[in-house]
């Protein structure tokens, strides 16, 4: 349906699954050279579920095995998202601990998607 569309860099945005993921959108996930046709930016919690952690053996497989998820981690944060007509950026924003006061906020990873051109790009 979303290809049917015809919409041009359709994103998906969506969160609260205390993991953050980047995702490209397939047409047809079974062959992983088909088209990208939207990109998908997922949110973590900020506070529950303890500290999270910035990779696992999980994390790692899950790369490996997926070459449309292009960033996929635990920590908690928040993703700020940035627009213009010609870019789309989104910014994860973690915090080494949640469970101490007084830690800093930073900025873990950045992607793009361009106009006209679906799919992520690391910034």
């Amino acid at each position: 349906r979303l290809k049917a569309a015809q919409t041009p860099n359709p994103i998906v945005l969506t969160g609260d699954i205390h993991s953050n993921w980047v995702n490209n959108i397939l047409s047809d996930f079974s062959n992983e050279s088909s088209e990208v046709i939207a990109t998908e930016f997922v949110g973590t919690s900020i506070t529950s579920g303890g500290d999270g952690s910035d990779s696992s053996n999980t994390a790692a497989q899950t790369l490996s095995d997926n070459s449309h998820v292009k960033f996929y981690n635990r920590q908690r944060g928040y993703v700020s998202c940035h627009l213009s007509k010609d870019l789309w950026q989104s910014d994860y924003k973690i915090l080494d601990k949640v469970s101490e006061p007084g830690h800093p906020i930073r900025t873990r990873a950045s992607f793009v998607v361009e106009a006209g051109n679906p799919g992520a790009l690391e910034a």
